[in-house]
């Protein structure tokens, strides 16, 4: 729970100023954090009147932040996704002014998916990108653009996000759920606490230094989809649903499941749990879906 990372959390120093541009299921439980924490966050949404909202990007609307809104700023955080043509709409519209500024850190929110298929194989930030999906090309894209841009850039690649209300638990109780077997098929996770969690621990050691320009955020433990949904369905006591063969089950999935289903890797996290030294509030699925659980009862106390 985020009152768990609070409570283990050191705040920025004082005078830190924070922008996170995109404040959705990521970005919001960052600006939550820091808020929490006592520092200094402006968070942009489509619309002032969303969540956490202090100010309005939506490049598609041509509503940008002045560079008023960016004074002072000492971290960025962006979770804003590219354009249709592989742009990075934060450098296109706020490049400039994002270069003005003393800048100790700026984070962008990438995808593991960048590193293409495996094939369960284990990937870490030493291997090549090999993007094959079409949206991790453009993702790609603008990882190099941060890269090339001059600013104190890290690259945090981020694989499947859950959390309260975004996770399998949902799913089952939604008779949604579809339990597909593919033999041998993996996919990584990331809890959104453990994606505030390690923002903060990099903004916090970017102040000695620049670290690693890349960076995976995953948890220790890639899993088959059957034992996570499993696992989700013994804690809510619930049936699982009846097996499908995923020969047989991709006939009826979305052009976006398929992709995701393509795609075999096992993600390391040695540079950030080992040589960085973050540690992983949820480092697997099942203390990941527990605390998923245990906030859901909390709220409805």
């Amino acid at each position: 729970m985020l009152a768990d990372l609070v409570n283990r959390s050191q705040p920025l120093a004082s005078d830190a100023r924070v922008l996170v541009l995109g404040g959705g299921y990521s970005g919001g439980h960052v600006t939550g954090l820091l808020r929490a924490l006592g520092t200094t966050v402006r968070c942009s949404r489509r619309s002032l009147s969303s969540p956490e909202a202090d100010l309005v990007f939506d490049s598609t609307a041509g509503l940008i932040p002045t560079s008023r809104d960016l004074d002072g700023i000492t971290h960025v955080l962006s979770t804003i996704p590219p354009t249709t043509e592989g742009h990075d709409p934060v450098l296109t519209h706020l490049g400039s002014q994002l270069k003005a500024q003393s800048l100790t850190w700026v984070g962008y929110l990438s995808t593991t998916g960048v590193y293409g298929d495996q094939q369960g194989r284990w990937v870490s930030e030493d291997d090549p990108a090999n993007p094959g999906q079409p949206r991790s090309q453009r993702r790609h894209a603008c990882e190099q653009a941060w890269l090339d841009s001059g600013l104190p850039v890290q690259i945090l690649r981020l694989p499947g996000i859950y959390g309260p209300g975004r996770s399998v638990l949902d799913s089952l109780r939604a008779g949604k759920a579809r339990r597909i077997l593919k033999a041998d098929q993996v996919f990584c996770r990331i809890h959104v606490d453990d994606i505030a969690g390690a923002c903060l621990h990099l903004m916090h050691q970017a102040a000695a230094g620049p670290g690693p320009a890349i960076v995976n955020v995953s948890d220790d433990c890639p899993a088959a989809p059957q034992d996570l949904l499993k696992y989700g369905a013994d804690l809510l006591s619930c049936e699982l649903p009846n097996e499908e063969l995923f020969e047989l089950a991709s006939r009826s999935m979305s052009a976006m499941a398929r992709s995701f289903w393509s795609e075999n890797r096992r993600v390391r996290n040695t540079l950030l749990c080992q040589q960085l030294g973050y540690v992983l509030l949820h480092p697997d699925f099942k203390a990941g879906l527990q605390d998923c659980l245990r906030e859901e009862a909390q709220s409805r106390s």
